[in-house]
């Protein structure tokens, strides 16, 4: 009885933090490393799509992101905040991915609209047919909003992302990105005050629901990391 009532005092895995987690899932554990990547699927499905704007691609970058955390959590620092490593993980995926597909280099993160920046009024993508009075009911507004933000110069879509989407704060975008707090700040201004002009009253009504995750594409990420981690998993437990 008292092993039963012992037992039951444990925490469930689901409820440990990301060091225990990671540290687990250092030592091949699939179990952890599950429950990481469906606590932070859509923080990293979001920061990959404010790069690469396709929803496949960002599929793949993240289950590739995982791949490389996987491997790598066995030089994680227990000191560091995991939500910030992922990010950048995925983020140099993204970065990677972007260059291939462009031919040419990519700006990195850190440097990303260093100096003169752009109007962002010369960038943005001015689409006719998609004028906030002729939008009706909610789904079409989130339809929208998705567009504007894929639209926005890429010095401020992924700061416009983390901040307003994702809600990370202003310190942990810095993090992230490794660019200063007051260039968070600024970009993200910027880019709400640029949106603002566009969705005028509707952008906090859309905001909450932009870029959801759908629960089929966060399974299917976990299934197919899984199914290739799992090798390793069990390489490493008869060794």
């Amino acid at each position: 009885m008292g092993k039963i009532m012992q037992a039951s005092l444990l925490p469930h895995p689901a409820d440990l933090p990301d060091t225990e987690l990671a540290a687990l899932a250092a030592r091949a554990d699939t179990g952890a490393f599950e429950i990481l990547m469906r606590r932070y699927n859509q923080l990293l499905f979001r920061t990959a799509r404010s790069i690469l704007k396709s929803d496949e691609e960002t599929q793949d970058a993240v289950q590739e992101a995982y791949l490389s955390a996987w491997r790598a959590l066995p030089t994680f620092r227990s000191d560091a905040k995991l939500s910030t490593w992922l990010v950048r993980i995925v983020i140099n995926e993204a970065l990677g991915r972007l260059r291939k597909r462009s031919g040419s280099n990519v700006v990195p993160m850190d440097v990303m609209g260093g100096g003169q920046l752009p109007e962002p009024e010369e960038t943005m993508e001015a689409d006719p047919d998609e004028q906030p009075d002729q939008i009706v009911g909610r789904a079409e507004i989130r339809r929208l909003m998705e567009a504007r933000i894929d639209a926005l110069p890429e010095s401020f879509r992924t700061v416009f992302m983390l901040r307003a989407v994702q809600e990370l704060t202003v310190e942990e975008v810095a993090a992230a990105l490794r660019i200063p707090e007051a260039t968070v700040r600024t970009r993200f201004f910027r880019a709400r005050s640029l949106l603002r002009e566009s969705l005028s009253r509707d952008i906090d009504f859309a905001l909450e629901d932009a870029f959801s995750f759908a629960g089929q594409r966060c399974d299917s990420i976990v299934a197919n990391v899984l199914a290739r981690i799992r090798p390793d998993a069990e390489t490493s437990s008869i060794s």
